[in-house]
Formats: structure tokens, C-alpha cells, sequence
């Protein structure tokens, strides 16, 4: 049996042979997997060495009863969901034991439906779980290598191997990347792993600035070069003099520029405005760009010379609807990091918010995950209230944007829960009965989640 069977594994303990009969039957019949014990001891041990995915138990049991392994089991994993089964007279114990920590209690006699109902629930519940828990290993693996280069996809696993042994390489690199991809992620550790980490990384976004000061931005100049130079001001390209220089968006260069930059790169010397003094440059140019630099050359809108200085070595950065199995654990990793930022806790992954995960092509790539992770820290995610409801006049006041968000939130939990309100209630921490009105009162129907 695989790990992933045992993990969907129930198990189920009675000491009255005909009553573990009757409901290995129904639970089968229902398709699960079901290991039957008649006493607490065998089930424990069977248990610790290969842990299920629900425990249903009977809390009166010879020797070690249902309440005691209960706590045992509660000890060595909180989060395993564990389902008492209880006499009239054993309810009250039942209550406290759900307040321990207990997963849910059927009460004798109990219908076939409520136990499969009840398993049911825990196992989704208790698969979440695991995949959080892989989660969690899979983001401190990758934390341990690089926290920039997240990610366990084999495009991932190439890059980050790529750029460590091209950082060693000390020569100029290309990027090429969709926006919001991780461009100067990849030029900060080209920088951080080389033996120039030691001096500055200076970044310079070519299309921010406009043409009249990129020039003075990147060159620098001496006092009274032109109008308005009142000082000396040290250029981009010096400032990163024995540490690396990030010339984002190259593309957006003037051509003039270019053939200034073309031979900065070929003689390794710089000449600010104001001046005839060449002066000597060391430093690598890690140049980063969204278009395909070939195309532009051939076009004409980039100059085809300093395209070819330029690409000495490309590293391409895969977008990340190419690597979906990381979109998981950037947003986890995003939330956290969001989540202790704003103060307060990682909310958990509602069904809205994996659906989304799994179904966006995320155009704006990690960028777009990040600002996602974000909203979803602060309870703007998917199902609460967004910018696209909003109506011409005065915007909604306080009052309409928290019922919205409490709309959302409670329509993702009954969702998560199947219907099932009194599930619903427990993972809200609200009685049913209040939860029970605002349902009325929002509008909602329990039933449309089943």
C-alpha cells in the first residue's frame, strides 16, 4: 500500500464484533478502505506505525478506553482527526473531548449516513492537512538552497543550477523573462553567488527614467556639464566599479545610448558628460529584457552589435503557468511572508482560493502570485468583497463591506464543509446558532454546498 493509500486508510475500533461487521460494511460499501480492531491497544499500535487518515472509536473499550487513546493519539499528531462513538450517558465526556480536540461524536443508535457523512469530512479535512504539511517541507527544502529561487519544477531545478554556474563564470549575461517573472531576482544572486558579492549591485530600469537623464543616470557628470549640473555626479556604471550592474528593460534604451553602452562594454571604460577622461571599468552587466532582443535587432529597434555583446550567455526564466506545480508553494510562501507583515495569521487556503490557484494562467507570473498572496492575508481573496462589485456614486460603507466579507467568509466555509453547518460553525468557532441567522440573513442555502 502506497503512502498516499495509507493516508486514506480508516480506521475503525468496537469490541461488539457485530457492530465493527455492520460498519466496515457501510464504510466499504461507500468505497473507503477499512481496518476493523476490537480493542484500543492492537489499533494503537497499528496506528503509530502506519498513521490513517480518520480514527472512529468507540469510547467504551476493555482496558485502554476510547477518551484515553484518544489523548494518546492526540499527542503524538493534533492533527489527525479522531471520531467518537458514544452511549447516552457518555455525551457530556464526548463534548469536552471535541473541545480537546476531537474531529466530531455519533451518538448511539446512529443512521450508516451520519457515520459516512462524518469520515467523509474528516478525511478531506485530514488531506488538507497533508498537503500543508508537504507544503511546508517542500518550502523549507527550497528555503535552504535559495528563498529567491522557490520552486521544485524541473524548469526551477534547471535555473537555479544554471545561475550558480554562471555567477562563477564572471561574464556578462542576458535575462530573458516575462514581466514579473523574476528578473532582477536572477541578477541579485548572479551578484550575491560571485566573487563580486562583495561590492555593489547597482540596478538601473532602463524604460523608467526619461531620455533626457538616463544618459547623466548612467554615465554621470562633472559640475557645469550642462544646465542645471550644479555638482559632480557619479554615474550608474562607476558606481558599480568591481560589483555588477542591472540594466532592466534594455530594450526601452535609446539608440543613441546603445552605441555609448556597446563601447563602455567593449573597452571596459566610462566617460562621463562634462569630460574627455576615460575612466576604467570593472564590472559585470547583467542585462534583463521581456522581448526577444533577435527579433528587435532584425526589426531594427535594437542595434544588432551590442545585441550580440550583450548575449554571451542567455538564462531564460520559465513563466510560471510552465511550472504550475510551484503555485502552490510561492503562495504559501508569499502568504507567510505577508501574513507576519501585516500581523496577523496565515489565513488557510479556502476552496475558492485553490481553485483559483489551479485554474489563473497568472499573466503577471510570480509578481501577480505575490499581490494575490496579499489580498488573501488581509481577507480580499477570492469570495469577499473586490473591486468589480463596486457600482457608479458613493462607494459601500463601512457597514455593506464588512457584511460582504463576512458573506464571503462564510460561503467559503460552508462550501469547505459540504453543507454542513454544525462543521461550519466549529471552524468558524461560532454557535450554530448564531451562523444559523446570518446564513438567513445573507442569504445563503447550506444545501447548494452539499
Amino acid at each position: 500500500m502506497s503512502e498516499g493509500d495509507r493516508s486514506e486508510r480508516i480506521v475503525f475500533i468496537d469490541d461488539e464484533e457485530d457492530v465493527r461487521r455492520a460498519n466496515r460494511q457501510s464504510l466499504e460499501l461507500d468505497g473507503f478502505a477499512v481496518e476493523a480492531f476490537g480493542a484500543a491497544e492492537p489499533a494503537l499500535e497499528a496506528i503509530l506505525a502506519e498513521p490513517p487518515g480518520v480514527v472512529v472509536t468507540d469510547v467504551r473499550l476493555p482496558g485502554l478506553d476510547g477518551r484515553a487513546l484518544f489523548e494518546r493519539l492526540h499527542a503524538a499528531d493534533p492533527d489527525l482527526p479522531v471520531i467518537l462513538i458514544t452511549g447516552h450517558g457518555d455525551i457530556s465526556m464526548a463534548v469536552r473531548a471535541l473541545r480537546s480536540g476531537a474531529y466530531d461524536f455519533l451518538a448511539k443508535p446512529y443512521p450508516a449516513e451520519a457515520l459516512i457523512g462524518s469520515v467523509r469530512r474528516a478525511l478531506e479535512r485530514r488531506r488538507l492537512v497533508l498537503e500543508n504539511r508537504r507544503l511546508r517541507a517542500r518550502l523549507e527544502a527550497a528555503a535552504d538552497e535559495d528563498p529567491a529561487f522557490l520552486g521544485v519544477s524541473p524548469g526551477m531545478v534547471r535555473l537555479r543550477r544554471l545561475v550558480r554556474d554562471v555567477a562563477q563564470a564572471d561574464v556578462d549575461v542576458l535575462v530573458l523573462g516575462e514581466t514579473g517573472s523574476g528578473k532582477e531576482v536572477v541578477a541579485s544572486a548572479l551578484h550575491r553567488w560571485s566573487r563580486r558579492s562583495a561590492k555593489n549591485f547597482v540596478a538601473m530600469n532602463c524604460g523608467a527614467l526619461p531620455e533626457t537623464v538616463v544618459e547623466s543616470e548612467l554615465f554621470g557628470h562633472e559640475a557645469g556639464a550642462f544646465t542645471g549640473a550644479l555638482k559632480r555626479r557619479v554615474g550608474r556604471i562607476e558606481h558599480a566599479q568591481g560589483g555588477t550592474l542591472f540594466l532592466d528593460e534594455i530594450e526601452s534604451m535609446p539608440m543613441g545610448l546603445q552605441v555609448k553602452l556597446l563601447r563602455v562594454l567593449q573597452e571596459r571604460t566610462v566617460e562621463p558628460l562634462g569630460t574627455n577622461e576615460s575612466r576604467p571599468i570593472d564590472m559585470r552587466v547583467v542585462a534583463a529584457t521581456k522581448v526577444d532582443l533577435g527579433q528587435a535587432a532584425a526589426q531594427g529597434t535594437f542595434r544588432d552589435d551590442l545585441y550580440h555583446r550583450l548575449n554571451v550567455i542567455t538564462i531564460t526564466i520559465p513563466p510560471l503557468r510552465e511550472r504550475r506545480e510551484d503555485v502552490a508553494l510561492l503562495f504559501q510562501h508569499f502568504l507567510g511572508r505577508a501574513a507576519e507583515r501585516f500581523g496577523r495569521a496565515a489565513p488557510p487556503p479556502t476552496p475558492a482560493i485553490r481553485d483559483h490557484l489551479q485554474r489563473h494562467d497568472w499573466p503577471g507570473n510570480v509578481r501577480e502570485l505575490g499581490h494575490f498572496a496579499e489580498r488573501c492575508a488581509l481577507g480580499f481573496g477570492p469570495g469577499a468583497a473586490s473591486a468589480a462589485e463596486a457600482v457608479p456614486g458613493p462607494g459601500p460603507t463601512l457597514a455593506e463591506q464588512v457584511d460582504r466579507f463576512e458573506r464571503g467568509v462564510i460561503r467559503d466555509e460552508l462550501m469547505a464543509a459540504g453543507g454542513d453547518v454544525k462543521l461550519a460553525a466549529e471552524a468558524l468557532g461560532t454557535p450554530r446558532k448564531t451562523l444559523y441567522d446570518k446564513i438567513a440573513r445573507h442569504g445563503l442555502n447550506p444545501t447548494d454546498y452539499r
